[in-house]
């Protein structure tokens, strides 16, 4: 068993200790520990599945003061740290930290999914992934030492459920893992998108979402990470997203916010960013710039040439059929892959840190030797549907094309979101088929402030979803609310009637002058002069004081169309308390 331990140590440590927070960075490669800053998270409620609470801790996620549920699932949209978070577990087991609840299994394993594709047990994937390669421990001693019950403390990490390649497979190990069919005693921490939760899960079964930075985070980041003391560089990066609404946004994702504070250290200006499409195009530029100034003979095939640009439309392609198959594996083999794309295109994005090779151990047949080959990934899956949107654009421009059958509209977001910032015409015929869609409302909600400009199908595709009841939740991201926001403002700016909007938990507070009002997500609604009716759904007995119920009616006011205001939920103060008469509010109706 001590040889088991050790040798996990041995691997975590390697996994831990190789992090790169910009791809074209090759010379700061960091611990975990050295830039993990906590996120946001939230607990769901054992009892109501409708309500989450705040965590004040990673280390909260498995409390000691009480027995905790054996499956715990770490959900979040790309990019909020879901693997990093992992990582830093394993970096607390594997050096004992003494204030952490994840120093205490006697043994901790992390097997991040995507790797696993063919391997049918967990004590093949732990032999090929989690031991050293000279490791004297065969297949069959690792099932004798996870198995053993006496040993109840056992913790397994499955990282990145969502790029499971055999998620689809009934019967493959994981599920059964955690149908509870095999290794009862093995407690299982899983990440994974929100959007891609195991199905037949048990209603015991933890769930915590993360929230992403708030703006302490941020701000935690860039001084351990980026500037340390310097307050000039600090000030320079803050002010940046004080100034834009739509970089603070972004940047709550901690993907977004450590490339931002990276790349604004450098010199590079985003303050006139105006969608996620233009911050990541601006991205993917300063890449590829550095890789022309760097790497050997990267301006022999610039961007612009046309062989160039003949590689990135079968780039596009290779993504975009990837992640509209039924598993959506974004691997290749590096030989097919080099065969497709060429040795110099693949060189370069290679060195720029855009696409990444990873060795992986395979055993050819059963009972023949393990062998290695190279395989190629892209450094995170919102690139390979930057690429993909390319692709998407070209499809479109055909009027018979539809999406494929399998296309998971919340799970490619940001594929949908690209495709419409990167092309109008292209855009507006990508808007066009999700409004034809079961449930497509919510990617025209996000895609439709991608474009510059709103034709009169657009407008027509607005004007349905707006006629019907829009929803800000309390537990929507941040970009899906800044997305309906701005939708409704769009929709208010071309005088579209606004039928109802009801906000569920997410209001806060009344801001200033009663301009707004304040959600718990920091983000602010502004009056809405097509808006016909307000619904103001509280915490179950908030009390609303007279101040702030004055300025909801100040708001009101200023919503020229409404006709409506309802709260609930909620105990208001008594009507002799108003300061104001409700006469003030024309052709309200409570």
């Amino acid at each position: 068993m001590s040889t088991f331990i050790r040798e996990l140590e041995e691997t975590g440590r390697a996994l831990y200790d190789k992090i790169q927070p910009i791809p074209y960075i090759r010379e700061k490669m960091y611990s975990v520990d050295r830039e993990f800053i906590e996120v946001g998270m939230e607990r769901r409620d054992e009892h109501d599945h409708d309500s989450w609470r705040t965590l004040g801790s990673y280390h909260d996620i498995f409390p000691v003061e009480k027995r905790n549920p054996r499956i715990q699932i770490i959900e979040g949209d790309p990019g909020y740290g879901k693997s990093t978070l992992a990582l830093q577990m394993v970096y607390d087991w594997c050096n004992k930290v003494s204030d952490s609840p994840f120093s205490g299994p006697d043994i901790l394993i992390c097997l991040n999914l995507r790797q696993l594709k063919g391997i049918t047990s967990i004590a093949q994937a732990i032999k090929q992934f989690s031991l050293p390669l000279d490791s004297e421990l065969e297949q069959d001693d690792v099932e004798q030492l996870i198995r053993r019950k006496q040993k109840k403390n056992i913790l397994v990490i499955f990282d990145a459920y969502d790029e499971y390649p055999d998620q689809h497979n009934k019967g493959n190990f994981v599920m059964q893992i955690l149908s509870g069919k095999i290794l009862c005693h093995v407690n299982i921490l899983l990440t994974t998108r929100s959007s891609c939760i195991p199905p037949g899960l048990g209603a015991q079964t933890g769930r915590v979402r993360l929230t992403g930075f708030d703006d302490a985070a941020q701000e935690r980041y860039i001084r351990k990470v980026v500037t340390g003391d310097d307050e000039e560089s600090v000030k320079k990066i803050l002010d940046q997203l004080n100034i834009n609404p739509t970089l603070g946004v972004l940047c709550r994702a901690p993907l977004f916010s450590v490339m931002y504070a990276h790349l604004t250290h450098k010199g590079s200006m985003l303050h006139e960013i105006s969608s996620v499409t233009e911050f990541f195009g601006h991205m993917i530029s300063c890449f590829l710039s550095h890789a022309q100034n760097k790497l050997p003979g990267a301006n022999e095939s610039p961007e612009n040439q046309q062989t160039h640009a003949d590689t990135h439309a079968a780039l596009d392609k290779l993504a975009f059929e990837a992640l509209t198959s039924k598993m959506q594996q974004l691997v290749w083999d590096r030989t097919f892959f080099v065969g497709e794309l060429g040795e110099d295109f693949y060189k370069l994005y290679v060195g720029v840190g855009i696409l990444v090779e990873e060795k992986e151990t395979y055993i050819p047949a059963p009972g023949k030797v393990p062998q290695d080959k190279t395989v190629v990934r892209f450094y995170h899956k919102l690139f390979g549907e930057w690429y993909a949107a390319y692709h998407l654009i070209e499809c479109v421009k055909s009027r018979s094309y539809s999406f494929p059958e399998n296309i998971s509209l919340y799970d490619l977001k940001f594929l949908f979101m690209f495709a419409c910032g990167l092309d109008q015409p292209g855009g507006l015929q990508v808007i066009k088929l999700l409004g034809e869609m079961e449930d497509g409302e919510t990617s025209v909600v996000l895609c439709a402030p991608q474009l510059k400009e709103w034709s009169h199908d657009i407008q027509t595709t607005v004007r349905g979803i707006v006629s019907k009841k829009v929803m800000i939740p309390r537990y929507d991201s941040r970009l899906r609310q800044r997305s309906t926001i701005q939708l409704l403002e769009l929709a208010s700016q071309h005088e579209i009637p606004i039928s109802e909007v009801r906000l569920v938990h997410s209001f806060s507070s009344v801001g200033p002058d009663s301009l707004s009002l304040v959600l718990h997500s920091g983000l602010c609604l502004p009056p809405l002069s097509s808006l016909q009716e307000l619904v103001i759904a509280t915490e179950d007995g908030r009390e609303v004081i007279v101040d702030e119920w004055t300025g909801i009616l100040d708001y009101a006011e200023q919503c020229q169309l409404l006709k409506r205001l309802r709260l609930a939920y909620c105990l208001l103060p008594w009507m002799d308390s108003f300061p104001i008469s409700l006469d003030n509010v024309k052709g309200m109706i409570f």
